[in-house]
């Protein structure tokens, strides 16, 4: 009686502690696991969960029994599935059974196929065989674990012992399964379809299959068919001889031998550079300003980052850093001794060669000779080109739009109300600042009508569009203004705040505007707003320039690159030049 006693109040305990202890606790649902797509009454739902490897750009499929198996359902977009929206884990498909091979269903098995990735596998590298049958009108979840691709590592190129000489090959073919036959002084490599790859290897961060040929082959000639291991794919013959390692790029388009400076992984864009400066490898350095001043350290900057040698010229090069993208940059080439090349203005979106002598110049390394000229390349056959022409615009009109329409044989500024104003440069000469329209030429006249785009018109000039033409425009009336009157009037207007005892300007681009180095000094002064400038008139229509602020006496300020046309504001201080 006393043991029944003791059971029963332990059993009330119980009892107690699970209608009380557990009662506000609830069940944890994380996002990704809540429906992410609509039922549909024609058709199975299956959600996915998808490994973490997968990418939101990765291609998935369904295969199995029910629509033909692997090689069917890859590239037919019935069998894709859709990433969901917001939700990089879940992916999802529709199926119609009305679509199915006749007499199967989904029992019949079922996997998921990653293009990028493979197949799908188990947590243990297993195969992965379906037999959910869902009914239509339903949504069932699905979890994948892993991707073939998750247990297919890159093995630590240090520790492999090859057999042979080693073929290297980047595989973008597409190929499921990749094969390697060859033919010539023998089959080195068996029958058809010949070799699958002995293994994989990270190198400089790229991703290679290999195949060890065998201390036997070395010597041969032989003719290599890359295959997709017998089904009924392949890429054309390539010759090689067995005397070497190769490292080799193949697409679906054919091979191609990677040179050494495929094989770099570099850190974003990189300048290279062939050294011609007198100065050591070691000496060389590379100072950069411009969006980001000291972008690689201190002056006098940095050492090259390495060297390569492409087209059989020996480059030095300088990693630029993948976050360094899309910067505007001035470098400087230096010894580390004080002296230096002339500032190169680089925007850091492509690789850049250079030649560095006393001046650095850009080159082309597929042409490139060193110590000689670089071959006059075949003239371009005359291709006809659209001449345009200018017309400035006055704005007096005070009306809140402003547009210029024209007809005759066409309308050049489109339908009315003809091209307004909005987002146009405007340039600024002698007093005037003018709205800049770009036109195509014509050889007939054109009838001119200014218009507020709101109702408001008057008849402007009926011209021919042969010529740059400058208008001032008010609202009832326009005058063609003679540039030639205003030409000399514009100036480039500088806030001195260098602490310099003489300030000259030298600049160059399309020509030496202000003569040779240091350049000239300046015109006059003038004070406007309170601020006394330094000035230098110019009669520049536009010219690309790159201007270089010195003392006259070994101390100047890096490029500042600008168009030469109307009056030009800037500061300069002991850091550099800018816009005011």
């Amino acid at each position: 009686m006393k043991n029944k006693f003791i059971y029963s109040l332990i059993a009330a305990f119980t009892m107690m502690f699970s209608l009380t202890g557990c009662e506000d606790k609830e069940e944890i649902i994380f996002d990704h696991e809540y429906p992410q797509f609509e039922t549909r009454t024609d058709a199975i739902l299956l959600e996915v969960i998808m490994p973490s490897s997968t990418s939101v750009d990765d291609v998935i499929y369904i295969a199995g029994a029910f629509n033909g198996g692997e090689e069917v359902a890859k590239g037919n977009p019935m069998w894709q599935l859709e990433k969901a929206q917001g939700n990089d884990v879940k992916w999802g498909i529709y199926l119609n059974p009305s679509d199915f091979v006749e007499g199967t269903t989904l029992a019949d098995g079922f996997y998921f196929v990653n293009k990028e990735q493979g197949v799908e596998r188990t947590l243990f590298n297993e195969d992965v065989v379906r037999t959910d049958n869902p009914a239509v009108g339903t949504r069932t979840n699905i979890t994948v674990d892993r991707w073939k691709s998750y247990f297919d590592k890159p093995q630590n190129p240090d520790e492999i012992v090859h057999d042979g000489y080693v073929i290297y090959v980047i595989d973008n073919t597409g190929y499921d399964e990749l094969a390697m036959y060859a033919w010539g002084d023998a089959e080195a490599f068996g029958g058809w379809p010949g070799m699958l790859p002995t293994g994989k290897v990270e190198i400089e961060g790229k991703t290679y299959k290999y195949f060890d040929t065998t201390e036997a082959n070395a010597g041969l000639n032989l003719n290599l068919i890359f295959n997709n291991n017998g089904a009924g794919q392949q890429l054309g013959d390539y010759n090689i001889t067995l005397d070497r390692d190769y490292y080799l790029e193949l697409t679906a388009d054919g091979v191609v031998e990677m040179g050494e400076e495929d094989m770099i992984e570099h850190d974003g864009h990189a300048v290279f550079v062939v050294n011609k400066t007198g100065w050591t490898d070691e000496e060389l350095h590379l100072y950069m300003w411009g969006d980001v001043n000291d972008l690689n350290g201190a002056w006098p900057g940095v050492a090259a980052t390495g060297s390569i040698t492409i087209n059989n010229v020996n480059y030095l090069y300088f990693d630029m850093g993948e976050a360094n993208t899309g910067l505007n940059e001035n470098l400087i080439f230096n010894n580390n001794n004080g002296t230096q090349l002339s500032d190169f203005a680089y925007t850091i979106d492509h690789d850049v060669y250079l030649e560095l002598t006393t001046v650095v110049t850009e080159i082309d390394p597929e042409t490139y000779v060193p110590g000689g000229s670089t071959p006059t390349p075949e003239p371009e056959p005359d291709v006809p080109t659209t001449v345009k022409h200018k017309i400035y615009i006055e704005d007096l009109t005070g009306w809140s739009a402003f547009a210029i329409y024209a007809w005759g044989d066409s309308e050049p500024f489109g339908g009315w109300p003809g091209v307004t104003s909005e987002g146009l440069s405007t340039y600024v000469r002698g007093g005037h600042t003018f709205l800049v329209y770009e036109v195509d030429a014509t050889e007939t006249v054109r009838n001119f009508i200014f218009n507020d785009t709101a109702g408001t018109q008057f008849d402007g000039p009926a011209i021919v569009i042969d010529r740059d033409y400058y208008f001032s425009v008010t609202s009832s009336s326009y005058s063609e203004l003679n540039p030639a009157e205003f030409a000399k009037s514009a100036r480039i207007y500088v806030d001195d705040q260098t602490g310099w005892s003489s300030l000259y300007l030298y600049a160059w681009g399309e020509k030496e505007y202000f003569g040779g180095w240091p350049g000239a000094a300046p015109s006059g002064t003038e004070t406007i707003d309170g601020v006394t400038y330094k000035y230098w008139d110019h009669t520049g229509e536009g010219e690309d320039e790159n201007l270089i602020f010195n003392n006259g006496n070994g101390t100047q300020l890096g490029d500042f690159n600008i168009k030469l046309y109307g009056d030009i504001y800037l500061t300069i201080t002991p850091d550099g030049c800018s816009a005011k």
